[in-house]
């Protein structure tokens, strides 16, 4: 899922670089996201210095931490919306940057290699890099392949290829929701609504966290006010991140405008030549208060 891209309402990736009719001044990357293995989605967006999930590395370690503490408490469980190939597992819980990624994916051997000879390779790569105390991670995105992938290769303890914008969750994703305390999303919130984010809230046994990277082009009020319906205040981080650079001055175009519609200024950022995003942060009215925003976002 991302907030421009695919070719039907509903449809789900990664990333926030496919086009919509919501987003039509955006340059679509449809072919990416439902690929056997990660190497063209790592292709196609080196190019462009797609980031998010780097910027979403070290923040989502700080947030699983902050939940992981207290008498008591264990590791958290994640659910990543839009999941992909498991990119964001695979940061959060292997000592890899998303350089490296990019390096390992675009390389003349991987390049040479075919789907199974690189699920091996990846395997026993993730395996070496694995972090103490590693998170589990439960992906969810329309993209069964991306998904199969992540699972294969040790990234999700567990992945679910469902449109809740379409259909509710099966039973066997309810029950992977019910230990969740924390929902990321590096992309994908222009084309979620309620219809995805109730059932998965309403099946989880506890308080939940929900880390949103949206794209400035995008607005969140509906599914703020959603959380809100659970009790989960929302806050958003004062920095802005680069998400990717446009392809064109169509991109550049529609991003000003629609970011200058929404009240916010697109100097040095968007007019820089970057898509940019902001964090939101929804949690417990009592998290929010024990847990200053500005300690968990650098």
């Amino acid at each position: 899922m991302t907030d421009a891209k695919g070719t039907r309402p509903g449809a789900r990736g990664a990333v926030d670089v496919r086009a919509t009719a919501a987003a039509p001044g955006m340059t679509p990357f449809d072919e990416v996201y439902d690929q056997p293995d990660p190497r063209a989605y790592f292709q196609a967006l080196g190019p462009l210095e797609y980031r998010t999930p780097g910027h979403a590395q070290p923040i989502f370690r700080r947030l699983t931490t902050a939940l992981g503490t207290g008498p008591g408490a264990a590791h958290p469980t994640v659910l990543d919306l839009c999941c992909s190939y498991g990119i964001n597992a695979a940061l959060l819980n292997h000592e890899v940057t998303l350089e490296e990624l990019y390096e390992r994916y675009t390389s003349p051997v991987a390049r040479a290699m075919s789907t199974r000879q690189l699920m091996d390779w990846d395997r026993e790569f993730y395996l070496s890099r694995r972090r103490t105390g590693q998170v589990p991670v439960v992906g969810l995105d329309i993209a069964s392949r991306a998904v199969a992938y992540g699972r294969a290769v040790g990234l999700l303890a567990d992945g679910y290829a469902e449109n809740l914008e379409v259909d509710p969750p099966s039973p066997a994703l309810r029950r992977a929701v019910r230990d969740v305390r924390l929902i990321t999303l590096t992309g994908g919130a222009g084309f979620l609504s309620p219809r995805t984010l109730r059932p998965l809230l309403a099946a989880a046994h506890g308080p939940v966290w929900v880390a949103a990277f949206v794209l400035r082009t995008t607005p969140y009020d509906e599914l703020a006010g959603c959380l809100a319906a659970f009790g989960l205040a929302t806050e958003r981080a004062a920095p802005t991140f680069a998400q990717r650079r446009f392809t064109d001055d169509g991109e550049r175009g529609f991003a000003v405008e629609a970011v200058s519609a929404a009240g916010l200024d697109p100097r040095g950022k968007e007019t820089a030549g970057y898509f940019h995003t902001a964090l939101h942060l929804s949690r417990p009215t009592s998290d929010v208060v024990m847990s200053p925003l500005d300690t968990l976002v650098p």
